[in-house]
């Protein structure tokens, strides 16, 4: 067909308006071959285009196709930040308590300022020892002496737990929490020894300590993130309301004695911002998934160490 192209002379023939579409010309091209005397014939289309454009298409009427279809980009959708996640997850944590607080008629503002955790817990003082002066169920806050030998006793159970599993573990993620200088197994003691010697009796742990303790293990066993998530807040609880639960008790039934449980050997806010930064750090490689079940740990750490203070009060 080149050959032809190339040798032959050729003839352009107007047919006539194309009756499908009237804004273009039907041609015919015809090629002639003297030697062969043969004419080839092959139908063409003008497409008339519009007066600004001064370029014309020539095409085959058997190739004819429609303009592309122009599609529209799917819009991108970011996932919504969850509250306090751009801090760290220690910050989330918060945000989970805070809601927890929200839910027992109290007020909390949606947002909060750069103040860290240990500026605000000691800013909380006076709302949390209202919040102790009565329970849930409105009960007035009086604390008695063996309520609170209850209290000191399920509570070592806990601290003992988790201080022996970061100490005994091999999971790398442990190592970062160990002697922090926040434990109070070795403090609690010295604090039942001395009730002792005031012909206290001291009791065996009660089951909202036990089954606490039995629910660390298994959850240390199952998932560092999880359980990591108590560990920070069982300290953290400690250090911000503990102190607040000690004033009472000293003043109500210790005559102002002041117990060991509540004492340490340096500045224990400092202490806990040591272990929030370490535990924001270790949270940057957890899945979001993984995240959001910490998250529901943290509810559930605070109602457990809820049940424990209670027993200050129940007789």
């Amino acid at each position: 067909m080149s050959s032809l192209w190339s040798l032959a002379p050729c003839k352009i023939t107007l047919w006539e308006h194309s009756p499908v579409h009237p804004s273009r010309l039907s041609l015919k091209l015809v090629i002639s071959n003297a030697s062969e005397n043969k004419n080839h014939s092959l139908p063409l289309e003008l497409c008339c285009c519009d007066s600004s454009d001064s370029t014309a298409v020539i095409g085959s009427t058997s190739n004819t196709s429609a303009p592309p279809v122009m599609r529209k980009k799917k819009r991108v959708r970011y996932r919504r930040e969850y509250p306090g996640e751009s801090k760290g997850i220690t910050e989330e944590m918060r945000f989970v308590a805070m809601k927890l607080r929200n839910l027992k008629g109290k007020k909390y503002p949606s947002s909060h300022n750069s103040k860290s955790d240990c500026e605000d817990s000691s800013n909380d003082d006076v709302e949390q020892e209202q919040e102790v002066k009565q329970d849930n169920d409105g009960e007035t806050w009086k604390p008695s002496t063996d309520g609170f030998v209850k209290y000191l006793v399920d509570s070592q159970l806990v601290f003992n737990t988790i201080e022996r599993i970061v100490d005994d573990s091999n999971d790398v993620a442990y190592a970062y929490f160990r002697k922090t200088g926040l434990e109070r197994s070795e403090g609690i003691s010295r604090d039942l020894e001395w009730f002792s010697e005031q012909g206290i009796i001291i009791p065996e742990p009660s089951t909202p300590g036990v089954s606490y303790a039995k629910y660390l293990e298994e959850l240390a066993e199952k998932s560092a993130p999880l359980f990591l998530s108590h560990f920070y807040n069982i300290y953290f609880s400690h250090v911000a309301g503990g102190q607040v639960i000690e004033r009472q008790v000293s003043e109500k039934i210790l005559d102002g004695r002041k117990l060991e449980v509540y004492r340490w050997e340096g500045d224990p806010e400092e202490m806990l911002k040591d272990v929030r930064e370490k535990l924001n750090m270790l949270g940057e490689h957890w899945t979001r998934d993984q995240k959001n079940k910490s998250l529901k740990e943290a509810a559930k750490s605070f109602k457990f160490l809820g049940q424990i203070v209670r027993l200050i009060i129940l007789l």
